[in-house]
């Protein structure tokens, strides 16, 4: 089933990219085939392509193109009943093993291609899928591919993964009421709260209105015990005079505006570096509203990696000094952002609540998201070494976010056939 799947995208891949035009086509009903315009890919329900212009014989037609594995998958998938296929103006199959109808018993043209494909192409596209033991099907060609095409692919790759993550924001603005303010706040919270605990962030987030925090603003108090409150991370009982102080402001906020721990997930400590204890990270993310006013304006408006970095320069309660933690007392360090921190903020929080607010009010901002970008140094990951190792480089964030989906989106889900690398090593053998 795998192979056959795959296989069908290889002849997708054929048809859209015109590989099959070296020879005169004809029809296994005996007509020639000239296809003028091979139509507009469907990812969707229904026919393969649409709109494609194709002259069978000596008549000129209009209509969508279905591509199978063998033509007998036809009836497999019941197309023989949907109307969505009764405008298919050519059937293409590597193998024709039955012939295939119309609801109306007219017989549909059919292109078989099992002959038109050369020995090699079809060797190196079975080698790139038969070894499950490489990290990419690719692995030991990438490094042979044109470097402009590389970087014009990472990319294309970055604003893929930018849109994405614009379809969330999408959902948290319905979700939030059209407040952006309000999205914000959920994206920086779930980002504050990095991978381990980034979900139970956005737990916390959701767990209250964002006007009970805009009331809160002028009391960095209030905000402390609000976050970590709702964390589920002031229930010890503690002989510490500030862990007391925002206990019982947080019994006061509860009470007064009914708060509820439902569906709250509590962070986790467990194998976390200090910096990126959860009691450290929700005390910035307080400190951050209690600072800046109107965050989320601000934001839109600085467009450069000094004025967006000035808005998260907070230095925290003096009690953070010596504490990660409630229980115990630590060496004492001013627990500031650092400008790794800042940077992962910008790349997961700022820049694509910058692309979403630029679609929303239908500006064009591409070149000063690329600009953003570029100016950031690559993250580093597991991802990003391991291309690194097969020679390709990351050389900012717009090449490791690039990586990461194609890793992710691309290499993961066997997508070669879509991926302009993939394409480009299956030319070759064309």
């Amino acid at each position: 089933m795998y192979i056959a799947s795959m296989q069908e995208a290889f002849l997708h891949y054929l048809w859209k990219h015109k590989k099959l035009w070296k020879d005169t086509l004809v029809s296994t009903q005996g007509l020639p085939i000239t296809i003028l315009n091979v139509g507009q890919h469907n990812h969707n329900s229904g026919p393969d392509f649409f709109n494609a212009h194709i002259r069978i014989g000596e008549q000129l037609w209009a209509g969508t193109v279905e591509i199978h594995v063998n033509s007998s998958d036809w009836y497999l998938h019941n197309h023989e009943t949907d109307v969505a296929y009764d405008n298919v103006i050519l059937h293409v199959v590597w193998e024709e093993d039955v012939e295939v109808f119309r609801a109306n018993n007219t017989v549909i043209p059919t292109l078989e291609i099992q002959h038109k494909v050369s020995q090699e192409l079809l060797e190196y596209y079975q080698n790139l899928f038969a070894q499950k033991s490489r990290w990419i099907n690719c692995e030991t060609d990438i490094s042979t591919i044109d470097e402009f095409l590389k970087k014009n692919w990472l990319e294309r790759l970055y604003f893929e993964r930018l849109e994405r993550k614009s379809k969330v924001i999408e959902n948290l603005l319905v979700t939030s009421k059209n407040d952006w303010e309000a999205v914000l706040f959920k994206m920086l919270a779930k980002n504050f709260g990095l991978k381990v605990n980034g979900d139970a962030f956005l737990s916390i987030a959701n767990s209250f209105e964002f006007s009970l925090l805009r009331k809160q603003q002028t009391s960095l108090l209030g905000i402390e015990a609000l976050l970590l409150g709702q964390a589920k991370l002031l229930e010890i009982a503690l002989e510490q005079g500030y862990y007391i102080t925002l206990q019982n402001e947080y019994k006061f906020l509860k009470q007064k505006f009914k708060l509820s721990d439902k569906g709250i997930i509590k962070p986790s400590f467990f194998r976390l570096r200090p910096s990126n204890f959860p009691t450290v990270r929700l005390a910035q993310l307080a400190k951050l509203y209690f600072k800046e006013a109107h965050l989320f304006s601000k934001l839109i408006n600085a467009n450069t990696i000094d004025e967006i970095s000035q808005l998260f320069e907070i230095e925290l309660h003096a009690f953070w000094n010596t504490h990660y933690s409630f229980a115990k007392e630590s060496r004492a360090k001013v627990k500031r952002l650092t400008p790794t921190f800042i940077n992962l903020i910008i790349i997961n929080t700022i820049v694509p609540l910058k692309y979403s607010y630029a679609k929303y009010s239908k500006t064009i901002i591409y070149d000063t998201l690329l600009d953003l970008m570029s100016k950031l140094k690559s993250e580093k990951n597991s991802i990003v070494s391991k291309f690194a190792d097969l020679q390709l480089v990351s050389n900012s964030a717009i090449d490791s976010q690039g990586l990461i989906q194609l890793k992710t989106e691309y290499c993961e889900k066997n997508k070669c056939l879509q991926c302009a690398i993939g394409s480009a090593l299956l030319n070759r053998n064309m």
